[in-house]
C-alpha cells in the first residue's frame, strides 16, 4: 500500500470514530461497526442533510490524510515496507477498536498525550516490532491522537439543531479542520509536535545537563590522565561584596590573617553568592579573572537540573538551564530563542520538539546563564544588551545571570534592563581552607594520598602573606595546590612565576618525569611548544577572540612551524594534536573549536609573544581597552628594560593627551609595577607622579588596582586624611589595607585620629586584613567606639572585641559557636546589635541585660523565644528574620507591654500561627508591623490589641494551608501592604 492510500485509510478511520462519538457519545453506541455513511443516515433525517454531512466528514478524512501523508513518505525511510505497513495497520486497528467514548475523552482532559497513554495501556504496541518499527508506530499514533482531539474540540454537541447549524455555516467544518491541521508544524522524526512530548524531553534534557556539565578541570600535574572531577563535589561557595552592611567590598581584597583564621571553617565575611542571587530574577555577576564566574554558572546549571538547591535558591529547582558562552558568538549573530540550547543540549537537539524552548521561555521556566561579556570586543557588547533587552521583553518571567569582568561592565551596565549587580569577592582565609581541602579530596579520589600535602600547604599559606594574595583567586589557588604537590612542597613567589612554572610542568616536565612517549616523531622542546602557543595566543588576542575553529588553529600552527627550520618535516596536524592531547594548556571545548584552558594562560602567553616580537607599540595603542589590561600588565613582566620604558612612557603619554582615558591609563601604568622585577630609572619619576595623581582612589573598585603598586605606593600616601572627601579617604584606607605590612599599619594608626565617622568606619572595617589583637590595640582603641560600628567577620575577633568595652554598635557576621556568652562584657552597654548567623545562637537570655539596646537585628534565626526581649525599655527597632530552613517559629509571653519604646517590628519567614493570636498586650508605641513571608492565622482580627498600629506588611504571608489570610478581618484603621 502506498503512502497516499495509507494516509487516506487512516483519515477515514479517524473521521469515522469522530462521527461515531458525535452521533453516539456512550460506549455502547461506540461499539457499532457501521461505516461513516451508515452512521449518518441512521441518525440524521433528510437526504440532503445526510449527503452534506457525509461530504464534510469525508473532507475531514482527506484533511487528516494530508496531515499524516508527509510523515508516511519521509520518516523512517530505511524501514522495510512490510514493517511500515504493519505499524500502520496496528495504529488503524487500535484506533478503530479503542474506547473513544465521551467518558474516555473527558477522562483524559482532552489532552492528546493523555488520551494516547490511556489507549496504549489498554492496547499496547504489538509484540514482535523491532525498535525502529516501534518508534514509527509511536510517532504515527501520537499524531493520530492529536488530530482526533483537535477535531473533537471543533464539533458542536449533537442535537437536531446542531446539524442545522453545522450545515448553515458560511465556512464548513471541513474547511475549518483543514486550516487548523495545515497551521500545525509538520511532524519530525523523534519530535512530535505540540506539547505532548515537552515534559519527556524536559526530563531528558535536565538529566543530560546534570551529567554533562557536572565536570570541572582540576589542575593536577601528578596524573597522566586528564585531570577532571565532579563539579558538584569540588564546588566551593563563593562570596560577594557584603551589600547587607551598606558598603561594598573591593574585589582586590587580600586576605591576611593570623593562624586562627586559616584554621576556621567559616569566617562569616561577606555575602554568599547564593544569598546574593536570592530574590532577584536578573543578575549581572562581575568578577576578576579566575574568580570562578564560569564555574559558578556551570554549578547553577547542574543544581537547577538536579533540583539540588535548598534554602535561598529553592525556587530555582527544575528550571531549564541554558548556558550561552558569548565567546562562541564573537563576530556572529547572537542566538535566537530556538538556538539557546545549541551548545548545552548537544546531541539532544536532534530530537528537540519544535518551539519547545519558546514554550519554556513563555512559561518562565528557563534559567538563562550568559557567560563572558568581557570576552567580546567592546563594539560587540552593546548588541548583547540589545539582545537581552529584546529577549526579556518577549519572555519577562525567566531568571537570567550574566557574567563579566568589572572592567568590561560597570555595575549599572544593565540597570535599565532591571539587572541587580553582584560583585564576586576574592576568597577569604576560610574559603581558601575549604578550597584546599576539596581540591586535595578530589585528587584523593583519583588515587593519591595527600593528607600531609594538604596540611603543609595550609601552614605555608598561613605564614606567607604573598601566597595568601595568590590563593584568594580560585584559579590561582588551584594552581598553587597542583604546584605544591608536584614540586615537593616548593611554592612560587608571585603570579608571573606561578604561570611560568605551571606552563613548564604542563608542557614538558609532566610527560618527561613520567616517561610518557611523545606523540611526535620529532619531539618538541619546551621552547618550541612555547613559541607555537605564544604565537597562537597572540593571534587570538590580536583578533579579540578567545576561541577559534580547529581549522584556523591548524593554519596558525603551520605558520608558526614554518619559521622553525629545525622542525622541517614535522606536520602541523601532529603538533596541534599533541598540544591538544598532551599539554593541558589547549583544549577543545566543543567539536571543531579550540581555546586555552583558561583565558589567563592566553593573556600570559600573548604578553610573552608581544615582548618577544617587540609589539610594544601595539600594546600602547590598545592600552585604553579593558580587554587588554591583564595582557599589558603581564607584558611589563616579560619585557626587557628598554621595552618597559617604551611601554610605560607610551601609556603615560597617552594619559596626558587623552583626558577621557587619563585615569584608566594611569591606573594601568601603576598596575604594571606588580609584574616588573625592576623599574628603569627613566620611568621611575613618571610612575611616582602617576601614583600621586591617583591618590586617593575615586571609587572603591580602584583600590584593588592601585594597590598592585605595592609598598612604594604607601610611601606616597598622606600622614593625615584631612582635606580628602570622606568617600575618597575611606577608599584610601582600604588601599593601604590591601597592600598591608608595617607601613600600612602605621598609616591606619594615624588615620584612626580622623574626626569623620565615615572614614573611621572604613578604618574599622579593614580589621580583618591584619593580626587581630595587634590591630585592636593599636588602631581600634583609638577610635571613638561609641560612634563607630565594629564588624566581627570571624570568631578570632570575638575575644579582642570583648575587651573593647566602649563598643556601642556591633555587627556580627560570623557564627557564634559559644552563643552570646563571649560577648557578655559588651552587651550591657550596646545600643545596636546585628547578628547575621543567629541560627547558631539558641539562648537569648543574655540579651535581657541589654537595657540600653535600641536596635536588635537577628538574621537567619530558627526558633526564637522573645521572652528575654520583652522587657527592654529602650528597644525601638526589632528585626527577626528566619533561616531559609522551613519550620522556624517565634514564641514568647502574651504580654509585650514592657517594650514601651518599640516602634517597628519585623517578623519575616516564621510560623506565627500559634503565638500571634495569644498576644493580649502589645507594645504601646508600635506603628509598623511586618509579617512578610510568615505563616499567620487566617483571621487577623486579634491584631486589634496593637492599638497604635498604622501599617501591616503581609507580603508573601500565608495561612497554615497555604492560602492568603482574610484581609477583611484586619482591624479598621490599619493600612495593609503586600
Amino acid at each position: 500500500m502506498g503512502a497516499e492510500a495509507a494516509a487516506v485509510r487512516l483519515g477515514q478511520v479517524l473521521a469515522t470514530r469522530a462521527v461515531r462519538l458525535w452521533l453516539g457519545p456512550r460506549r455502547r453506541d461506540q461499539e457499532s461497526r457501521s461505516d461513516l455513511s451508515e452512521l449518518i443516515r441512521f441518525r440524521v433525517p433528510g437526504l440532503r442533510a445526510q449527503r452534506d454531512l457525509i461530504r464534510q466528514f469525508e473532507q475531514i478524512a482527506d484533511a487528516v490524510a494530508a496531515r499524516v501523508q508527509p510523515l508516511l513518505e519521509h520518516e523512517f525511510r530505511g524501514l522495510a515496507p512490510s514493517d511500515r505497513q504493519a505499524a500502520l495497520d496496528a495504529v488503524a486497528d487500535t484506533f478503530a477498536r479503542a474506547d473513544l467514548s465521551d467518558e474516555a475523552v473527558i477522562g483524559s482532559d482532552a489532552d492528546p498525550a493523555e488520551l494516547a497513554r490511556r489507549i496504549r495501556s489498554a492496547a499496547p504496541v504489538p509484540a514482535g516490532f523491532d525498535e525502529a518499527t516501534t518508534a514509527f508506530h509511536e510517532l504515527l499514533f501520537s499524531q493520530t491522537c492529536d488530530c482526533y482531539v483537535r477535531l473533537l474540540r471543533r464539533l458542536p454537541v449533537f442535537t437536531e439543531r446542531a446539524v442545522t447549524e453545522l450545515l448553515a455555516r458560511s465556512t464548513s467544518l471541513a474547511t475549518e479542520i483543514s486550516l487548523l491541521l495545515e497551521r500545525l508544524p509538520a511532524p519530525q522524526l523523534y519530535a512530535p509536535q505540540g506539547e505532548g512530548q515537552d515534559e519527556a524531553f524536559r526530563r531528558e534534557y535536565l538529566e543530560f545537563v546534570s551529567r554533562s556539565l557536572d565536570e570541572v578541570e582540576l589542575f593536577s600535574f601528578a596524573s597522566e590522565r586528564a585531570a577532571r572531577t565532579k563539579l558538584s563535589v569540588a564546588y566551593v561557595s563563593l562570596r560577594t561584596s557584603a551589600e547587607a552592611r551598606g558598603r561594598t567590598r573591593g574585589t582586590g581584597s587580600v586576605p591576611r590573617a593570623r593562624a586562627g583564621d586559616w584554621l576556621a571553617e567559616e569566617d562569616g565575611h561577606g555575602v554568599r553568592v547564593e544569598t546574593a542571587l536570592k530574590g532577584t530574577d536578573r543578575v549581572l555577576l562581575r568578577g576578576e579573572a579566575g574568580s570562578g564566574k564560569t564555574t559558578l554558572l556551570q554549578w547553577l546549571a547542574v543544581s537547577a537540573a538536579r533540583g539540588a538547591f535548598n534554602g535561598e535558591l529553592g525556587d530555582w529547582n527544575g528550571l531549564v538551564p541554558a548556558l550561552v558562552k558569548l565567546r562562541r558568538y564573537a563576530g556572529r549573530d547572537l542566538p535566537a530563542p530556538e538556538a539557546l540550547l545549541d551548545h548545552t543540549a548537544g546531541p539532544l537537539t536532534g530530537h528537540l520538539p519544535r518551539a519547545w524552548m519558546d514554550r519554556q521561555l513563555r512559561d518562565g521556566r528557563v534559567l538563562l546563564l550568559v557567560d563572558g561579556l568581557d570576552e567580546l570586543p567592546a563594539n560587540e557588547r552593546r548588541p548583547v544588551r540589545d539582545w537581552l533587552g529584546c529577549l526579556l521583553k518577549a519572555y519577562p518571567g525567566n531568571r537570567v545571570v550574566v557574567t563579566s569582568r568589572p572592567a568590561a561592565a560597570r555595575a549599572d551596565w544593565l540597570r535599565h534592563e532591571g539587572f541587580k549587580p553582584v560583585l564576586l569577592d576574592r576568597m577569604r582565609p576560610a574559603d581558601v581552607v575549604v578550597f584546599v581541602r576539596k581540591w586535595h579530596q578530589a585528587v584523593l579520589d583519583q588515587g593519591e594520598d595527600l593528607a600531609e600535602y594538604e596540611r603543609a600547604l595550609l601552614a605555608s599559606l598561613q605564614d606567607r602573606p604573598h601566597l595568601q594574595s595568590l590563593a584568594s583567586s580560585p584559579l590561582l589557588a588551584a594552581l598553587l595546590c597542583a604546584l605544591h604537590l608536584n614540586r615537593g612542597r616548593q611554592l612560587p613567589r608571585d603570579r608571573m612565576e606561578l604561570y611560568r612554572i605551571a606552563l613548564e610542568i604542563l608542557l614538558q616536565r609532566r610527560d618527561a618525569e613520567r616517561n610518557v612517549p611523545s606523540a611526535l616523531d620529532v619531539p618538541l622542546s619546551l621552547t618550541d611548544k612555547m613559541h607555537v602557543l605564544q604565537d597562537l595566543a597572540w593571534r587570538l588576542s590580536d583578533n579579540n577572540r578567545s576561541e577559534i575553529s580547529e581549522a584556523q588553529a591548524l593554519a596558525y600552527t603551520g605558520r608558526a612551524l614554518s619559521s622553525m627550520r629545525h622542525l622541517d618535516g614535522v606536520r602541523p596536524e601532529a603538533v596541534l594534536d599533541h598540544l591538544l592531547t598532551r599539554s593541558g594548556v589547549l583544549r577543545k571545548p566543543t567539536e571543531d573549536r579550540v581555546d586555552f584552558l583558561h583565558r589567563t594562560f592566553q593573556e600570559y602567553l600573548a604578553a610573552a609573544d608581544a615582548a618577544a616580537e617587540d609589539n610594544i607599540g601595539n600594546l600602547v595603542e590598545r592600552a585604553h581597552l579593558d580587554l587588554w589590561r591583564d595582557t599589558i600588565v603581564m607584558a611589563a613582566g616579560h619585557a626587557t628594560r628598554s621595552q618597559r620604558t617604551e611601554l610605560i612612557r607610551g601609556v603615560l603619554a597617552r594619559a596626558a593627551d587623552e583626558p577621557r582615558h587619563r585615569r584608566r591609563l594611569r591606573l594601568l601604568a601603576v598596575a604594571c609595577l606588580e609584574t616588573m622585577s625592576s623599574v628603569p630609572e627613566a620611568i621611575a619619576g613618571s610612575l611616582d607622579a602617576a601614583m600621586d595623581d591617583l591618590i586617593p582612589p575615586r571609587r572603591r573598585e580602584e583600590s584593588a588596582s592601585l594597590a598592585t603598586a605595592g609598598p612604594p605606593l604607601l610611601r606616597r600616601m598622606p600622614a593625615s586624611l584631612e582635606g580628602f572627601p570622606a568617600a575618597a579617604a575611606g577608599a584610601l584606607a582600604r588601599t593601604a589595607a590591601i597592600i598591608g605590612g608595617e607601613q600600612a599599619f602605621g598609616l591606619l594608626e594615624r588615620w584612626a585620629e580622623d574626626s569623620r565617622s565615615d572614614v573611621l568606619s572604613e578604618v574599622a572595617a579593614v580589621w580583618d586584613y591584619f593580626p587581630v589583637e595587634e590591630y585592636a590595640q593599636r588602631v581600634l582603641r583609638k577610635l571613638p567606639l561609641a560612634e563607630v560600628p565594629i564588624e566581627l567577620s570571624h570568631p578570632a575577633q570575638i575575644p579582642a572585641a570583648a575587651r573593647l568595652r566602649e563598643i556601642r554598635q556591633l555587627y556580627v557576621f560570623c557564627r557564634l559557636r559559644q552563643g552570646l556568652s563571649p560577648l557578655a562584657g559588651l552587651l550591657t552597654e550596646l545600643r545596636a546589635l546585628h547578628l547575621f548567623q543567629a541560627w547558631s545562637v539558641t539562648d537569648l537570655d543574655p540579651l535581657a541585660s541589654c537595657t540600653r539596646l535600641r536596635t536588635l537585628f537577628l538574621a537567619n534565626a530558627h526558633d526564637v523565644d522573645v521572652s528575654s526581649l520583652a522587657q527592654l525599655p529602650d528597644l525601638e527597632f526589632l528585626g527577626l528574620f528566619a533561616h531559609p530552613r522551613p519550620g522556624a517559629r517565634v514564641s514568647g509571653p502574651t504580654d509585650l507591654s514592657g517594650l514601651v519604646a518599640l516602634r517597628a517590628w519585623y517578623l519575616s519567614g516564621f510560623d506565627l500561627s500559634a503565638w500571634l493570636p495569644t498576644i493580649t498586650c502589645a507594645p504601646s508605641r508600635l506603628t509598623h508591623l511586618s509579617l512578610a513571608r510568615s505563616v499567620v492565622p487566617e483571621d487577623l482580627g486579634g491584631l486589634a490589641v496593637f492599638g497604635q498600629l498604622e501599617t501591616l506588611d503581609l507580603q508573601g504571608a500565608v495561612t497554615a494551608d497555604g492560602r492568603r489570610p482574610d484581609l477583611d478581618s484586619v482591624p479598621e484603621g490599619i493600612r495593609v501592604a503586600g
